[in-house]
Protein backbone atom coordinates (compact mmCIF):
# COMPACT_ATOMS: atom_id res chain seq x y z
CA UNK A 1 0.00 0.00 0.00
CA UNK A 2 1.69 3.12 -0.89
CA UNK A 3 0.45 5.10 2.73
CA UNK A 4 1.62 9.15 1.33
CA UNK A 5 -1.59 8.83 -0.97
CA UNK A 6 -3.59 7.98 1.89
CA UNK A 7 -5.94 11.47 2.57
CA UNK A 8 -7.27 12.56 6.01
CA UNK A 9 -11.04 11.67 6.36
CA UNK A 10 -13.72 14.15 5.62
CA UNK A 11 -16.90 14.24 6.67
CA UNK A 12 -19.71 12.17 4.74
CA UNK A 13 -22.40 13.35 2.22
CA UNK A 14 -25.56 11.67 2.47
CA UNK A 15 -24.80 9.92 -0.78
CA UNK A 16 -21.47 8.51 0.72
CA UNK A 17 -23.04 7.50 3.88
CA UNK A 18 -25.44 5.56 1.77
CA UNK A 19 -22.51 3.71 -0.24
CA UNK A 20 -20.71 3.61 2.93
CA UNK A 21 -24.05 1.56 4.34
CA UNK A 22 -24.36 -0.33 1.06
CA UNK A 23 -20.89 -1.40 1.71
CA UNK A 24 -21.04 -2.18 5.29
CA UNK A 25 -24.66 -4.49 4.53
CA UNK A 26 -22.41 -6.32 2.02
CA UNK A 27 -19.91 -6.79 4.24
CA UNK A 28 -22.02 -7.96 7.02
CA UNK A 29 -23.72 -10.41 4.74
CA UNK A 30 -20.38 -11.90 3.12
CA UNK A 31 -19.58 -12.37 6.64
CA UNK A 32 -22.81 -13.79 7.41
CA UNK A 33 -22.43 -16.13 4.58
CA UNK A 34 -19.10 -17.46 5.07
CA UNK A 35 -20.10 -18.28 8.77
CA UNK A 36 -23.46 -20.16 7.52
CA UNK A 37 -21.09 -22.15 5.18
CA UNK A 38 -18.92 -23.19 7.82
CA UNK A 39 -21.63 -23.97 9.61
CA UNK A 40 -23.20 -26.31 7.15
CA UNK A 41 -19.45 -27.61 6.16
CA UNK A 42 -19.25 -28.71 10.35
CA UNK A 43 -22.21 -30.25 9.90
CA UNK A 44 -21.79 -32.37 7.17
CA UNK A 45 -18.06 -33.04 8.20
CA UNK A 46 -19.79 -34.10 11.51
CA UNK A 47 -21.90 -36.64 9.73
CA UNK A 48 -18.72 -38.28 8.47
CA UNK A 49 -18.28 -41.91 9.49
CA UNK A 50 -14.55 -42.86 8.25
CA UNK A 51 -11.74 -46.00 7.93
CA UNK A 52 -8.40 -45.29 7.87
CA UNK A 53 -6.88 -47.74 5.18
CA UNK A 54 -3.90 -46.89 5.67
CA UNK A 55 -3.34 -47.28 9.47
CA UNK A 56 -5.23 -50.48 8.92
CA UNK A 57 -3.37 -51.97 5.88
CA UNK A 58 0.36 -51.36 6.40
CA UNK A 59 2.75 -50.48 3.39
CA UNK A 60 2.75 -54.07 1.69
CA UNK A 61 -0.06 -53.04 -0.66
CA UNK A 62 0.06 -52.53 -4.98
CA UNK A 63 2.16 -49.36 -5.55
CA UNK A 64 -0.19 -46.61 -7.83
CA UNK A 65 1.07 -47.68 -11.34
CA UNK A 66 -0.20 -43.87 -12.93
CA UNK A 67 0.13 -40.85 -11.31
CA UNK A 68 -3.34 -39.20 -11.71
CA UNK A 69 -5.83 -42.38 -11.85
CA UNK A 70 -7.54 -43.09 -9.05
CA UNK A 71 -9.39 -46.87 -7.98
CA UNK A 72 -12.36 -46.62 -5.99
CA UNK A 73 -14.10 -49.70 -3.95
CA UNK A 74 -17.78 -49.55 -3.31
CA UNK A 75 -19.24 -51.60 -1.10
CA UNK A 76 -22.82 -51.81 -0.48
CA UNK A 77 -23.64 -53.43 2.67
CA UNK A 78 -26.54 -55.82 3.75
CA UNK A 79 -26.55 -55.28 7.64
CA UNK A 80 -30.09 -55.64 8.92
CA UNK A 81 -28.66 -53.33 11.85
CA UNK A 82 -30.76 -50.35 13.16
CA UNK A 83 -33.24 -48.86 9.91
CA UNK A 84 -32.02 -52.12 7.88
CA UNK A 85 -33.97 -54.83 10.29
CA UNK A 86 -37.13 -54.41 8.27
CA UNK A 87 -35.19 -56.32 5.18
CA UNK A 88 -34.26 -59.53 7.72
CA UNK A 89 -33.04 -60.39 10.76
CA UNK A 90 -30.13 -58.54 12.67
CA UNK A 91 -27.44 -61.57 12.79
CA UNK A 92 -24.75 -58.93 13.67
CA UNK A 93 -22.69 -58.87 10.90
CA UNK A 94 -23.27 -57.66 7.48
CA UNK A 95 -21.55 -58.78 4.00
CA UNK A 96 -21.34 -56.73 1.08
CA UNK A 97 -23.11 -58.41 -1.45
CA UNK A 98 -22.63 -55.32 -3.71
CA UNK A 99 -18.76 -54.59 -5.12
CA UNK A 100 -17.89 -52.47 -7.92
CA UNK A 101 -14.25 -51.34 -8.58
CA UNK A 102 -14.67 -47.80 -10.21
CA UNK A 103 -11.10 -46.38 -12.19
CA UNK A 104 -10.90 -43.41 -13.29
CA UNK A 105 -8.73 -42.66 -15.82
CA UNK A 106 -6.36 -40.10 -15.66
CA UNK A 107 -7.70 -36.49 -16.50
CA UNK A 108 -11.01 -38.12 -15.92
CA UNK A 109 -11.69 -38.68 -19.51
CA UNK A 110 -13.35 -42.02 -19.15
CA UNK A 111 -14.31 -44.70 -16.41
CA UNK A 112 -14.10 -48.46 -16.19
CA UNK A 113 -16.66 -49.58 -13.61
CA UNK A 114 -15.75 -53.58 -12.50
CA UNK A 115 -18.46 -55.57 -10.80
CA UNK A 116 -17.22 -58.45 -8.83
CA UNK A 117 -20.17 -61.30 -7.94
CA UNK A 118 -20.18 -62.07 -4.34
CA UNK A 119 -20.46 -65.60 -5.15
CA UNK A 120 -17.11 -65.32 -6.79
CA UNK A 121 -14.59 -67.74 -4.37
CA UNK A 122 -11.01 -66.20 -3.89
CA UNK A 123 -8.20 -66.56 -1.27
CA UNK A 124 -8.63 -64.09 1.69
CA UNK A 125 -5.92 -62.52 3.05
CA UNK A 126 -4.79 -62.12 6.66
CA UNK A 127 -6.77 -58.47 7.45
CA UNK A 128 -6.71 -56.15 10.64
CA UNK A 129 -10.26 -56.65 12.60
CA UNK A 130 -12.13 -53.38 13.66
CA UNK A 131 -11.53 -54.26 17.49
CA UNK A 132 -8.24 -55.29 16.78
CA UNK A 133 -5.86 -58.12 16.26
CA UNK A 134 -6.13 -59.57 12.73
CA UNK A 135 -7.72 -62.63 10.87
CA UNK A 136 -5.83 -65.24 9.77
CA UNK A 137 -5.76 -65.67 6.03
CA UNK A 138 -8.39 -68.34 4.81
CA UNK A 139 -9.58 -69.55 1.08
CA UNK A 140 -10.78 -70.48 -0.41
CA UNK A 141 -14.16 -68.47 0.39
CA UNK A 142 -16.70 -66.18 -1.11
CA UNK A 143 -15.44 -62.63 -1.97
CA UNK A 144 -18.19 -61.41 0.33
CA UNK A 145 -17.25 -62.67 3.48
CA UNK A 146 -14.02 -60.03 3.78
CA UNK A 147 -16.07 -57.20 4.88
CA UNK A 148 -18.09 -59.70 7.67
CA UNK A 149 -14.49 -60.48 8.79
CA UNK A 150 -12.89 -56.99 8.51
CA UNK A 151 -15.23 -54.27 7.26
CA UNK A 152 -14.04 -52.17 4.22
CA UNK A 153 -10.35 -52.37 5.07
CA UNK A 154 -10.66 -56.16 4.86
CA UNK A 155 -13.01 -56.05 1.62
CA UNK A 156 -10.06 -53.30 0.54
CA UNK A 157 -7.37 -55.86 0.90
CA UNK A 158 -9.18 -58.63 -0.53
CA UNK A 159 -9.26 -57.11 -3.98
CA UNK A 160 -6.34 -55.12 -3.40
CA UNK A 161 -4.52 -59.47 -3.61
CA UNK A 162 -7.34 -60.50 -6.08
CA UNK A 163 -5.96 -58.00 -9.10
CA UNK A 164 -3.12 -56.86 -7.86
CA UNK A 165 -4.53 -53.26 -8.27
CA UNK A 166 -3.99 -50.44 -5.71
CA UNK A 167 -7.42 -49.07 -4.15
CA UNK A 168 -7.83 -45.38 -2.96
CA UNK A 169 -10.37 -45.03 -1.49
CA UNK A 170 -13.28 -47.19 -0.20
CA UNK A 171 -17.09 -45.91 0.29
CA UNK A 172 -19.67 -48.03 1.53
CA UNK A 173 -23.34 -47.72 2.36
CA UNK A 174 -26.32 -49.89 3.68
CA UNK A 175 -29.64 -50.62 2.68
CA UNK A 176 -31.39 -47.35 4.28
CA UNK A 177 -28.49 -44.89 2.83
CA UNK A 178 -28.88 -46.21 -0.06
CA UNK A 179 -32.94 -45.38 -0.59
CA UNK A 180 -32.06 -41.61 1.37
CA UNK A 181 -29.52 -40.73 -1.36
CA UNK A 182 -31.90 -42.34 -3.97
CA UNK A 183 -34.47 -40.17 -2.77
CA UNK A 184 -32.26 -36.67 -2.39
CA UNK A 185 -31.42 -36.92 -5.68
CA UNK A 186 -35.14 -36.97 -6.96
CA UNK A 187 -35.30 -40.47 -7.95
CA UNK A 188 -34.38 -42.34 -10.73
CA UNK A 189 -35.99 -43.23 -14.12
CA UNK A 190 -35.28 -46.38 -15.64
CA UNK A 191 -36.86 -48.89 -18.82
CA UNK A 192 -37.99 -51.91 -18.09
CA UNK A 193 -38.47 -54.26 -21.38
CA UNK A 194 -40.38 -56.89 -19.36
CA UNK A 195 -41.99 -57.13 -15.91
CA UNK A 196 -40.44 -57.40 -12.79
CA UNK A 197 -41.62 -59.35 -9.82
CA UNK A 198 -39.87 -60.66 -6.60
CA UNK A 199 -41.13 -60.89 -3.43
CA UNK A 200 -37.89 -61.79 -1.92
CA UNK A 201 -36.92 -57.80 -2.77
CA UNK A 202 -40.32 -56.26 -2.54
CA UNK A 203 -39.73 -55.09 -6.13
CA UNK A 204 -42.98 -54.82 -8.28
CA UNK A 205 -42.63 -53.29 -11.63
CA UNK A 206 -44.58 -53.89 -14.95
CA UNK A 207 -42.69 -53.11 -18.44
CA UNK A 208 -42.34 -49.17 -19.45
CA UNK A 209 -40.58 -46.52 -18.15
CA UNK A 210 -40.69 -45.56 -14.31
CA UNK A 211 -38.97 -43.03 -11.83
CA UNK A 212 -37.93 -45.43 -8.80
CA UNK A 213 -38.44 -43.58 -5.37
CA UNK A 214 -35.69 -44.90 -3.13
CA UNK A 215 -37.40 -48.32 -1.95
CA UNK A 216 -37.95 -49.17 -5.39
CA UNK A 217 -34.73 -48.92 -6.49
CA UNK A 218 -33.29 -50.69 -3.38
CA UNK A 219 -35.80 -53.88 -4.58
CA UNK A 220 -34.22 -53.13 -8.04
CA UNK A 221 -30.92 -53.14 -7.18
CA UNK A 222 -31.50 -56.20 -4.83
CA UNK A 223 -33.49 -58.70 -6.83
CA UNK A 224 -32.52 -61.82 -8.04
CA UNK A 225 -35.53 -64.12 -8.14
CA UNK A 226 -37.44 -61.43 -10.51
CA UNK A 227 -34.94 -61.64 -13.54
CA UNK A 228 -32.92 -63.71 -15.92
CA UNK A 229 -31.50 -66.98 -14.18
CA UNK A 230 -32.27 -65.98 -10.62
CA UNK A 231 -28.56 -65.11 -10.51
CA UNK A 232 -25.71 -63.13 -8.82
CA UNK A 233 -24.93 -62.27 -12.51
CA UNK A 234 -28.45 -61.31 -13.85
CA UNK A 235 -28.65 -58.82 -10.30
CA UNK A 236 -25.11 -57.29 -11.89
CA UNK A 237 -26.64 -56.42 -15.01
CA UNK A 238 -29.36 -54.22 -13.11
CA UNK A 239 -27.62 -53.10 -11.09
CA UNK A 240 -25.10 -51.60 -14.17
CA UNK A 241 -28.18 -50.51 -15.43
CA UNK A 242 -29.13 -48.64 -12.88
CA UNK A 243 -26.13 -47.41 -12.19
CA UNK A 244 -26.18 -46.02 -15.81
CA UNK A 245 -29.58 -44.38 -15.13
CA UNK A 246 -28.25 -42.72 -12.02
CA UNK A 247 -25.17 -41.23 -13.89
CA UNK A 248 -27.47 -40.08 -16.85
CA UNK A 249 -29.67 -38.30 -14.63
CA UNK A 250 -27.04 -36.18 -12.66
CA UNK A 251 -25.20 -35.31 -15.51
CA UNK A 252 -29.01 -33.73 -16.84
CA UNK A 253 -30.97 -32.25 -13.84
CA UNK A 254 -28.62 -29.61 -13.19
CA UNK A 255 -27.47 -30.47 -9.63
CA UNK A 256 -24.33 -28.98 -9.15
CA UNK A 257 -26.33 -25.34 -10.29
CA UNK A 258 -28.84 -25.97 -7.54
CA UNK A 259 -27.48 -24.95 -4.02
CA UNK A 260 -30.15 -26.12 -1.91
CA UNK A 261 -30.51 -29.85 -3.53
CA UNK A 262 -26.74 -30.13 -3.76
CA UNK A 263 -26.96 -29.42 0.07
CA UNK A 264 -29.57 -31.50 0.38
CA UNK A 265 -27.63 -34.61 -1.48
CA UNK A 266 -24.36 -33.86 0.43
CA UNK A 267 -26.38 -33.68 3.51
CA UNK A 268 -27.88 -36.96 2.86
CA UNK A 269 -24.43 -38.87 1.43
CA UNK A 270 -22.37 -37.75 4.33
CA UNK A 271 -24.62 -39.59 6.55
CA UNK A 272 -25.51 -42.62 4.44
CA UNK A 273 -22.04 -43.50 3.62
CA UNK A 274 -18.29 -44.91 4.80
CA UNK A 275 -15.71 -43.90 3.30
CA UNK A 276 -11.50 -43.99 3.81
CA UNK A 277 -9.74 -41.07 5.62
CA UNK A 278 -8.92 -39.62 2.17
CA UNK A 279 -12.64 -38.70 1.42
CA UNK A 280 -13.08 -37.37 4.95
CA UNK A 281 -14.95 -34.25 4.23
CA UNK A 282 -17.05 -32.28 2.61
CA UNK A 283 -14.39 -30.62 0.59
CA UNK A 284 -13.14 -33.84 -0.33
CA UNK A 285 -15.96 -35.35 -1.81
CA UNK A 286 -16.89 -32.17 -3.96
CA UNK A 287 -13.51 -31.97 -5.05
CA UNK A 288 -13.96 -35.73 -6.29
CA UNK A 289 -17.77 -34.75 -7.62
CA UNK A 290 -16.08 -31.44 -9.59
CA UNK A 291 -13.37 -33.53 -11.13
CA UNK A 292 -15.92 -36.00 -12.78
CA UNK A 293 -17.98 -32.80 -13.97
CA UNK A 294 -17.10 -33.53 -17.92
CA UNK A 295 -17.26 -37.26 -17.83
CA UNK A 296 -20.27 -38.20 -19.17
CA UNK A 297 -21.89 -41.41 -18.98
CA UNK A 298 -20.79 -42.60 -22.54
CA UNK A 299 -17.20 -42.14 -21.18
CA UNK A 300 -17.94 -44.87 -18.91
CA UNK A 301 -17.49 -48.60 -19.41
CA UNK A 302 -19.86 -50.89 -17.21
CA UNK A 303 -18.07 -54.61 -17.02
CA UNK A 304 -17.84 -57.27 -14.56
CA UNK A 305 -15.57 -59.65 -13.56
CA UNK A 306 -14.73 -62.28 -16.18
CA UNK A 307 -15.99 -65.65 -13.93
CA UNK A 308 -16.95 -69.27 -14.53
CA UNK A 309 -18.55 -71.95 -12.28
CA UNK A 310 -16.74 -73.19 -9.62
CA UNK A 311 -16.02 -76.95 -10.07
CA UNK A 312 -16.24 -77.73 -7.14
CA UNK A 313 -19.47 -76.11 -6.44
CA UNK A 314 -21.87 -74.54 -9.27
CA UNK A 315 -23.71 -72.43 -6.73
CA UNK A 316 -20.27 -70.45 -6.91
CA UNK A 317 -17.73 -68.83 -9.46
CA UNK A 318 -14.52 -69.23 -10.05
CA UNK A 319 -12.28 -66.11 -11.55
CA UNK A 320 -11.90 -66.99 -15.11
CA UNK A 321 -8.05 -66.82 -16.87
CA UNK A 322 -6.22 -65.32 -18.53
CA UNK A 323 -9.24 -62.69 -19.13
CA UNK A 324 -9.49 -61.45 -15.72
CA UNK A 325 -5.56 -61.25 -15.59
CA UNK A 326 -5.92 -58.93 -19.06
CA UNK A 327 -8.73 -56.23 -17.20
CA UNK A 328 -6.71 -56.35 -13.82
CA UNK A 329 -4.13 -55.31 -16.41
CA UNK A 330 -5.65 -52.55 -18.40
CA UNK A 331 -6.82 -50.90 -14.82
CA UNK A 332 -2.62 -51.11 -13.42
CA UNK A 333 -1.29 -49.64 -16.52
CA UNK A 334 -4.85 -47.23 -16.72
CA UNK A 335 -5.36 -48.34 -20.56
CA UNK A 336 -8.51 -49.34 -22.76
CA UNK A 337 -10.17 -52.01 -21.07
CA UNK A 338 -10.31 -55.64 -22.82
CA UNK A 339 -13.01 -56.11 -25.21
CA UNK A 340 -16.00 -57.50 -23.86
CA UNK A 341 -17.01 -61.31 -25.58
CA UNK A 342 -20.13 -60.96 -27.55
Amino acid sequence: MDFARIRTPQRPTAGSRRIRFAAWTAAAALTAAGIGGWLLYARLDHNRTTTDLDAALGAERPRRAVAGALNILLLGSDSRAGHNQRYGADEGSARSDTAMLVHLARGRTRAVVVSIPRDTMVNRPACPLPGGGTARAEGPVMVNTAFETGGPACSVKTVEQLGQVRIDHVIGVDFNGFKELVDAVGGVRITTDSPIHDHYSHLDLDAGSHLLNGEQALGLVRTRHGVGDGSDLARIRLQQAFMTALARQLTSSGLLTDPVRLYKVADTATRAITTDQGLSSVSDLLGLARSLAGLKPSDTDFLTLPVGPYPPDHNRLAVKQPEAAALWRAIRNDTAAPAREK
